[in-house]
């Protein structure tokens, strides 16, 4: 499968139903959103939004990073298509994003409890940045009602 990355700063409406797709696919059930306005909305209150997609030869998309900036620190996100991980292909997004920033901060979910939209169960990505130079900040977290995650955090050497 020959697949291409595209940077961009604004996404169209076609791409913004497939990331939808593609973030209740792959995400925990309990962060789902119900349409494509809730994915919007949550877009439109992050600033300095910067995306970068991974594209199959027929534009489907089938991996996600974005950052932006929060509380005056740069945060980001990642999500890949299930049938892709492993491959290489999360690290290559995490290289290109740290070659353009000095700091990355994250949440991630520490344990496998939650299950997906195909009643499979999530797998937490924690080792996955580990092995990337993340620290993990234990004592940095967010517990609500529906999701535990713990803050992650990459400075350039």
């Amino acid at each position: 499968m020959h697949l291409r990355y595209t940077v961009q700063k604004s996404l169209s409406l076609s791409q913004k139903k497939q990331l939808l797709r593609l973030w209740n696919n792959e995400y925990p059930l309990v962060i789902n959103y119900d349409s494509i306005n809730g994915l919007e909305q949550y877009l439109q209150n992050i600033a300095d939004l910067n995306h970068i997609l991974i594209q199959d030869a027929n534009n489907s998309i089938q991996g996600w990073y974005y950052d932006f900036i929060r509380e005056n620190e740069r945060w980001f996100a990642i999500i890949i298509n299930s049938a892709i991980q492993g491959k290489g292909y999360g690290t290559s997004l995490l290289r290109m994003a740290q070659e353009k920033r000095n700091v990355l901060n994250g949440w991630v979910i520490p344990g496998n409890g939650y299950v997906k939209k195909n009643g499979s169960i999530y797998e937490s990505p924690i080792e996955f940045y580990k092995k990337m130079d993340f620290k993990i900040i234990h004592d940095i977290k967010r517990d609500t009602e529906k999701l535990d995650v713990i803050k992650i955090t990459w400075t350039e050497r």
